[in-house]
């Protein structure tokens, strides 16, 4: 879809029969990040083959680079690997070092293109083949901005695969246009207490964590910067290929529940995370909203308090971040009052629970 300039695509499943008319839609992955991980893991000695049991993987399909993953499988194991290896930082550092070429037919179509603006319009319209549960969207009204949105994949799970994707991209736009490309401001939705020097040299900016998008924005200029690798024949053949291999692909679309979850993360600082506001920023009222969500077999109170639980201790695990912020960043007025709420979830404290390194 384009708009103007810009270029892309802006659970809990209730019953088994629900879960078997879904199985088709289940997002996939090349699952290349999650094989770059797997030979820092192995390559390190640790045990790999029970590290992708946990996350529902076998090293034989690991070792098959041409089978696709599931990408709440490639999250999960992203996070395993990253608590195997000791490196909080991890899909920035397999960002920071790995051959552009894995990227594939993906990179070849971006790289053959005239222009960067015509190379990150060919990533929004095709990065589906990469991983069915991102979608890119190129922004080059108010800059050149590149979104990143999560389709039918918990966002609030993942920080590692959402990191390797911004520091890729950021490598890509630098190899593409020979150029060391600063971004003006990089933004993303999870929460961080601070970014190592060696990231923030690598990136050329600081990350702002927390915030109410996933996203890189460029100089405005960046856009029309040509690409040293143009080739509009190599590109139009290139082209004709992913078109093909998109057509055989279903369209991936953000299902309500991840909208609704993805509107409440972005409402619980300000304290208007109720029914009422969420339903009015989806533009339905709060009856539709909630018949809606009966239909995936779940209340809008359900999925605030599972939301609040999971990013509860999500947040714990970031040791820098303060108990009252975390309070704070749930939409709590009183610590006390996520304090009781999060016994009630765990059984256990806030303190307690981030003392006995659970995460």
């Amino acid at each position: 879809m384009v708009a103007c300039r810009r270029f892309g695509v802006r659970g809990r499943p209730a019953t088994a029969m629900q879960r078997t008319h879904r199985i088709s839609s289940i997002p996939s992955a090349t699952g290349g990040i999650a094989r770059l991980a797997c030979e820092r893991v192995r390559g390190a000695g640790k045990d790999l083959a029970q590290l992708v049991s946990r996350a529902g993987l076998t090293l034989e399909l690991i070792d098959e680079p041409a089978r696709r993953l599931d990408v709440t499988a490639q999250i999960t194991l992203l996070d395993l690997a990253a608590k195997e290896m000791r490196d909080e930082h991890l899909g920035f550092h397999l960002a920071q070092d790995f051959d552009l070429r894995e990227i594939g037919l993906l990179y070849y179509v971006m790289a053959s293109s005239e222009t960067l603006a015509e190379a990150l319009g060919n990533a929004a319209r095709y990065s589906m083949l990469n991983n069915e549960g991102v979608q890119l969207s190129i922004d080059l009204d108010r800059a050149t901005a590149i979104s990143l949105h999560y389709l039918d994949v918990e966002r609030q799970s993942d920080r590692h695969q959402v990191e390797f994707w911004l520091g890729a991209l950021v490598r890509v736009c630098r190899r593409l246009t020979n150029d060391r490309l600063v971004p003006q401001q990089i933004r993303v939705k999870h929460q961080r207490p601070v970014l190592p020097a060696g990231i923030k040299n690598f990136l050329g900016c600081d990350v702002q964590f927390g915030s109410y998008a996933d996203e890189i924005i460029f100089a405005p200029s960046a856009a029309s910067l040509r690409s040293i690798d143009a080739d509009a024949y190599l590109n139009r053949l290139l082209l004709s290929y992913a078109n093909e291999a998109l057509g055989k692909r279903a369209q991936p679309r953000q299902s309500l529940r991840s909208r609704v979850e993805e509107a409440i993360a972005q409402a619980l600082p300000h304290g208007q995370a109720n029914a009422d506001v969420i339903a009015g920023r989806l533009g339905m009222s709060r009856r539709t909203l909630a018949r809606a969500l009966a239909e995936d077999g779940v209340t809008f109170s359900e999925l605030l308090d599972e939301l609040r639980s999971a990013l509860a201790k999500r947040y714990l695990s970031e040791r820098e971040l303060p108990i009252s912020q975390i309070a704070w960043l749930l939409g709590y007025r009183e610590a006390s009052s996520f304090t009781n709420a999060f016994g009630r979830w765990t059984g256990s404290t806030p303190r307690q629970f981030r003392g006995a390194g659970a995460a």
